[in-house]
C-alpha cells in the first residue's frame, strides 16, 4: 500500500491511499496514522479512490484510526471511496460511523 500525506493546514491532513488495504498493510497504515497524528494533525480524511481491496483488517485499521484521531481531539472522515471499499463499508454498517465524501476537499472543507 502507498499512502501521501497532503497537508490541508496545521492540525489536517489527507491521506491518499492506494493498493490493497488488508491484514498485510494494515500495520503500515496504522503507523502511518499515528505518525501524521502525532505530528499535530488530529483532523484526518482519508482518500480511497486508489484502494481496490479492503477486508476486515482494513475496516480495522479505519476504526482504530478513527479512535486515535478522536482520542487526539480530531476526528477522521473517509474521501472517494473505490466501488468495493464502498461496498464493504457499506455491508459492515461501518459507513454509519464514518462519514463518506466525494473527495478530500469536500471532506476538509468544514475543518479549514
Amino acid at each position: 500500500m502507498d499512502i501521501v500525506v497532503h497537508e490541508a493546514s496545521a492540525d489536517t491532513a489527507v491521506l491518499e491511499c492506494s493498493g490493497r488495504l488488508n491484514m498485510v498493510s494494515a500495520p503500515v497504515f496504522r503507523e502511518r496514522v499515528a505518525e501524521v497524528v502525532g505530528g499535530g494533525r488530529s483532523h484526518l480524511a482519508i482518500e480511497l479512490s486508489g484502494v481496490d481491496f479492503m477486508d476486515s483488517s482494513g475496516l480495522g485499521v479505519l476504526v482504530g484510526s478513527l479512535k486515535t484521531a478522536r482520542q487526539a481531539g480530531g476526528d477522521l472522515r473517509i474521501a472517494a471511496p473505490s466501488d468495493q471499499v464502498q461496498m464493504v463499508l457499506k455491508l459492515s454498517n461501518i459507513d454509519k460511523i464514518l462519514r463518506t465524501y466525494p473527495d478530500g476537499d469536500a471532506a476538509v472543507s468544514d475543518w479549514l
